[in-house]
């Protein structure tokens, strides 16, 4: 398991952390009944409040990517499949979301060249992390 945390960034670190956890677990890069770290020890690890960890352990928990077994440890959750449905909502609001991204960075005065380079630099980071 890879996490990163950009420190400078205007995404919290907690948001950070989970995204990139629910990412790996939907996307099979952690599979099904591996064990995660502690929380103690993923926070050691980040570099970041026990507390933030344990929300996200949470939160994960309750989307049911992961499970919390008392006095066990914490495992990733058997898939389950979506249906096409719930696919289809996901994908239409990550289009939203990328679409409102795309016209922050255009008020922000990027030029195209720039949200092309953005845009290759986090897809290769991202397949990147996904090895």
């Amino acid at each position: 398991m890879f996490v990163h945390i950009e420190r400078g960034s205007s995404i919290p670190i907690s948001r950070q952390i989970a995204e990139q956890l629910r990412s790996q677990c939907l996307s099979g890069t952690l599979v099904a009944g591996e064990k995660l770290p502690s929380v103690r020890e993923l926070a050691q690890q980040l570099a970041v409040n026990v507390n933030t960890v344990f929300r996200i352990y949470e939160r994960l928990a309750a989307e049911g990517l992961i499970e919390l077994r008392h006095g066990d440890g914490t495992y990733v959750s058997p898939r389950r499949t979506e249906s096409r449905s719930e696919l289809s909502a996901q994908r239409d609001k990550f289009g939203l979301e990328f679409d409102a991204l795309i016209q922050r960075g255009v008020m922000l005065g990027f030029t195209d060249a720039e949200l092309r380079a953005l845009l290759t630099s986090a897809l290769a980071t991202a397949r990147k992390s996904q090895q």
